[in-house]
């Protein structure tokens, strides 16, 4: 019975996506390997780069397909659509090429950016709204009132055609067997849509769903058997924040669909710097959805040897996200240790400490005085694995140290390592330097060689951000009769150094 309403669903919509009209706006997207990830993952990984195309994202294929097939009348009433991004620019263009009206409601939240790129097609933009559900709401008033017609983003069966045609090109492009196709899931259209043409020609391959772990409405959807909309649904996939996905998305994904795998925030940030240093393209968090689904099915399942296919489906990227991207990449790698340690408050104990960890690359080094007896430190380091981490919190226990590994703690990833600091009245004689360390193995221990044991260190603060130096900020405490001393020390260091006792900033905060 099952496989009589999985060929019934195929058989719906395959005629539909080969006579899609998509092609008068859409180019065919390469379908490219990705060098350094397949080496990884010891499985070649295909790239799809929607992220190619006109608006940056594959949803001009649906909205185009829908849009042509519109009677006359309705193209010279207008069309709406309620989008806060990549919807809104398919339809813009859509309408741009086919001569109509369009009108797009936008949440007021939605970044000025994407607003241009929507009114730089002619479409005329409403804001209203916090959310995308807000701006739905709306867009149906103006639908009675203008008599216009909505493009849904997903729910429509044009549409989910439209979006088929990316599973018609990879089977094209790629005759070969294809052991899954990695789809990045919202309201579900492009996942039927690929499924629908995927499994109508190869039943065998696979069409695995990727949803972040906070917006995985599909996943609920599927294993509930019923469409399960969610209270709330994270934000940083966007371009997937979906609440409830689509009655004719769920009765395609029910029956055709494989699985949904579910990543978390981190793990999507570490695709996104996976893709650039194959291709040099920056996707935006959806967009880079299925690489970290594809990374994370591969090693549950162990396979080798195997081909897969991640859909690239779009890189409308804010340019303030890049920061947070950058700062969690190897933390979703699970290549960043993240280190709580105590050390006892004497001379040589943060030598002694940095000793211990040895060769490693250090990520971050947050210090500063608190007492007499002890000091807190939040250092990262850079690691392997995942048990690699576990091994170093062991070595730093076994040598009488206390250690936790806050690597999975998301409040002190987000906050607490810019928080460690705070005035320490009992630093006394405390002059604060800055300084540029090269970024290479031993420079802090030359720091710390160099440095006579008079003097302690009150303050160390230390994050690596890719550059050719590392930027240092360091509290000393050095009696005024070793003033010279000390001048003599930084002469012979050879770091470009900056006098800050006399900041403002470290006035007000710091001292």
């Amino acid at each position: 019975m099952k496989a009589n309403r999985k060929e019934a669903a195929t058989r719906d919509y395959l005629e539909k996506i080969l006579t899609a009209q998509v092609y008068d706006v859409a180019i065919e997207t390469p379908l490219e390997q990705a060098p350094n990830l397949s080496r990884r993952l010891g499985n070649a990984l295909l790239l799809k780069r929607e992220d190619m195309q006109e608006v940056f994202s594959f949803k001009l294929r649906g909205a185009y397909n829908k849009m042509a097939q519109l009677p006359a009348a309705a193209l010279k009433r207008g069309v709406i659509a309620a989008s806060a991004g990549n919807h809104a620019q398919g339809v813009a263009l859509a309408a741009q090429k086919l001569g109509c009206a369009a009108m797009i409601v936008m949440p007021v939240t939605t970044p000025q950016i994407k607003v241009q790129a929507v009114a730089s097609r002619g479409a005329e933009v409403v804001l209203s709204g916090d959310s995308y559900e807000e701006a739905y709401q709306q867009a149906c008033v103006l639908v009675e009132k203008h008599r216009l017609t909505f493009i849904h983003p997903y729910d429509d069966p044009a549409v989910i055609a439209g979006q088929g045609t990316v599973g018609m090109e990879i089977l094209r492009q790629h005759a070969k067997p294809i052991h899954g196709i990695f789809v990045p899931v919202g309201g579900g259209g492009l996942i039927a849509g690929i499924a629908a043409y995927v499994k109508r020609l190869k039943p065998e391959t696979r069409i695995i769903g990727v949803e972040p772990a906070d917006a995985d409405a599909m996943y609920r959807s599927l294993r509930k058997g019923s469409r399960t909309p969610l209270s709330h649904v994270g934000l940083f996939a966007d371009g997937v924040a979906v609440k409830n996905v689509g009655a004719e998305t769920f009765r395609l994904c029910r029956e055709l669909v494989d699985e949904i795998v579910r990543v978390d925030s981190d793990a999507i940030c570490a695709a996104i710097k996976d893709v650039f240093e194959d291709t040099r393209s920056i996707l935006e968090p959806a967009g880079a959805l299925s690489v970290a689904g594809a990374k994370a099915y591969a090693a549950r399942e162990k396979i080798r040897g195997e081909t897969l296919v991640a859909i690239a489906s779009g890189a409308n990227m804010n340019f303030d996200r890049l920061r947070y991207v950058a700062e969690r990449a190897e933390l979703g790698e699970q290549r960043e240790a993240v280190l709580a340690v105590t050390i006892p408050e004497r001379a040589g104990s943060f030598k002694q400490f940095c000793t211990l960890l040895g060769a490693r690359n250090i990520t971050e080094f947050n210090y500063r005085y608190a007492n007499a007896e002890e000091a807190q430190v939040f250092v990262g380091v850079q690691v392997q694995h995942r048990t690699e981490s576990e091994k170093l919190v062991a070595m730093l226990q076994k040598n009488g140290l206390q250690a936790i590994d806050l690597s999975d703690n998301e409040m002190a990833k987000l906050h607490v390592r810019y928080l460690v600091g705070g005035r320490a009245p009992q630093a006394k004689n405390e002059i604060l330097y800055r300084f540029e360390f090269p970024e290479r193995p031993g420079a802090l221990m030359q720091f710390l060689n160099r440095m006579s044991h008079n003097w302690n260190i009150s303050l160390f603060h230390y994050r690596n951000h890719g550059a050719d130096y590392g930027r240092v900020l360091v509290g000393i405490q050095v009696l005024p009769s070793d003033k010279a001393a000390f001048q003599a020390f930084l002469g012979e260091l050879g770091y470009t150094f900056w006098d800050e006792s006399e900041n403002p900033a470290y006035r007000l905060f710091l001292s």
